[in-house]
């Protein structure tokens, strides 16, 4: 592995869940399952028994979904620093998608992992209970520029959630505007529109109700600066100190996450090298589809660790 590339720690999102996901870290390293233990802890919740065994309609719910994601997230980190050391790239940027951005807080310190299981957890039920209040759903829009979608979102009052990559879109809104939007999206040229198994219209006005709640939560919280910028969802911009934090996680809740604005800022910067840490390999497929010849890892389980060295 060459260390003249400039590297960056990317973690994933809701929806790269699946049962069994770190398992195999548990089973081969005692610091990970000091890790597990830590997060059933910080949430009165056996986060290690719905991560192993499911069932998997229990792991999809958002509540617990983001809380494990983020416990399997730093376990792969951590696996992969204590089997690398020196050998494992050190990060000049990190960056996570949507929750991913709490695993990035937990790995650049700026909260400690701990903080970071209790917040997604909170943040997730958040969100379950916004859904509730304010129905929504949202959709995969593939094959459209940005600009036109921009335009059918206008028009039937739907919101660009996620710019994830060239021609992968997600919008949000109410079921019925969703509705409306596919039609009209297709009709505009979209190859495909596709729903999405979510509980609510995620980065869009109607996750109102959660920052309320989690502006309450997060004004107890203690941010430190982190040990290398995060590039923000909210403005593809770096956060470089402790008072940036708190509005990011609130705005990223109603905001469009600008995932492929984020990726690209970092190989403006001279990143040459993504390393997706955490489960599933969405991230490195979206960030293949912005810039084809940028080098792409993925750190997610036992044999990824090991074939570091």
């Amino acid at each position: 592995m060459s260390d003249s590339k400039q590297s960056a720690y990317v973690f994933p999102g809701q929806g790269s869940q699946s049962v069994g996901m770190g398992k195999d870290l548990y089973d081969n390293f005692d610091s990970i399952k000091v890790l597990f233990k830590q997060a059933d802890e910080a949430v009165n919740f056996p986060i290690s028994k719905m991560c192993f065994e499911g069932p998997e309609d229990e792991l999809r719910k958002t509540v617990n979904a983001q809380p494990v994601l983020v416990t399997v997230s730093i376990a792969c980190l951590k696996a992969a620093q204590e089997v690398a050391g020196k050998v494992f790239p050190t990060a000049s940027f990190m960056a996570g998608h949507s929750l991913g951005e709490y695993t990035a807080l937990a790995a650049a310190n700026v909260i400690d992992f701990s903080t970071a299981v209790y917040l997604a957890r909170e943040r997730g039920r958040l969100m379950y209970e916004a859904g509730l209040k304010r129905p929504g759903t949202m959709m995969a829009v593939i094959g459209l520029e940005e600009a036109v979608l921009a335009e059918v979102c206008q028009q039937t009052d739907t919101k660009i959630a996620n710019i994830n990559c060239p021609g992968q879109l997600v919008i949000s809104g109410t079921t019925e505007n969703i509705a409306k939007a596919a039609e009209l999206a297709k009709s505009r040229g979209a190859a495909r529109a596709i729903p999405l198994q979510v509980s609510g219209a995620f980065h869009s006005p109607l996750m109102q109700p959660a920052v309320d709640g989690m502006a309450q939560i997060l004004a107890k919280v203690i941010f430190k600066d982190p040990l290398v910028p995060i590039i923000a969802n909210v403005t593809a911009q770096p956060l470089t100190t402790a008072g940036q934090f708190k509005d990011e996680l609130l705005k990223q809740l109603t905001s469009s996450v600008q995932w492929q604005r984020s990726v690209e800022y970092m190989l403006k910067q001279g990143t040459g090298r993504f390393i997706e840490i955490g489960p599933g390999k969405i991230l490195a497929g979206l960030i293949k589809r912005i810039n084809r010849d940028v080098e792409v890892m993925n750190i997610e389980d036992v044999a990824a660790v090991r074939g570091l060295v």
